[in-house]
């Protein structure tokens, strides 16, 4: 590995390797997950930076790319990775957001990935989009959560397409079943942990937002 790759290592067991860059005028968190047993990976969030998005993808054995959801700011380097030759996969429910840049296939709730040996979960999450989707690493205390869950409350629904009730039952049904020490690695940001968050459900729904 070049020490560049190195510099992006954001979090490791003996199984898995998680990198991380920050990308665009949005900061986005694009992250790598790679099995190091047979050093696969796959890419979440392809959001800007191709240049950057691509060396990486070459350097950690990226075969995929999974979008959280189809927001502008989330998609911007997909024309040049599948260009490239990359399998963009999205939610059929955010599809339509892609239009311009394209995408291959659907990803479904509950559906399985398979990153080498490791295990990605994917978890329906609508509210901050129809679409948005969180990834579950099996074996690991991993919940990456895109726009739907950051340090502080829900992703932001006040847009055409968001609603804030049904963000509210996402986190409760889908996200608060994990245990209090599930590292939360959202979109934008830093990490926070679900028992962090917990406790704060109800002033969440107080503030409407």
């Amino acid at each position: 590995m070049t020490s560049n790759v190195s510099s992006t290592l954001h979090w490791s067991d003996a199984d898995t390797e998680v990198h991380k860059v920050v990308v665009g005028p949005y900061e986005n968190n694009v992250f790598v997950v790679r099995c190091k047993a047979t050093g696969e990976g796959v890419l979440l969030d392809a959001a800007d930076e191709h240049d950057q998005l691509l060396a990486l993808c070459d350097a950690l054995g990226v075969k995929r790319v999974l979008e959280t959801h189809g927001h502008w700011d989330h998609i911007q380097a997909i024309p040049a990775m599948r260009e490239a030759g990359y399998e963009v996969a999205v939610t059929k429910l955010d599809a339509p957001m892609l239009a311009e840049v394209g995408y291959d296939v659907f990803l479904d709730d509950t559906e399985v990935i398979e990153v080498g040996k490791l295990r990605l979960h994917s978890i329906h999450n609508p509210g901050h989009t129809p679409g948005s989707i969180s990834f579950a690493l099996e074996n690991t205390p991993l919940l990456f959560t895109g726009d739907t869950l950051f340090p502080g409350g829900p992703g932001n629904t006040k847009s055409d397409i968001g609603d804030f009730d049904t963000i509210i039952r996402s986190i409760t049904d889908r996200l608060f079943t994990f245990d209090d020490k599930t590292i939360v690695l959202p979109g934008h940001g830093d990490n926070t942990t679900i028992g962090a968050e917990r406790p704060h459900l109800e002033a969440w729904i107080e503030r409407g937002w």
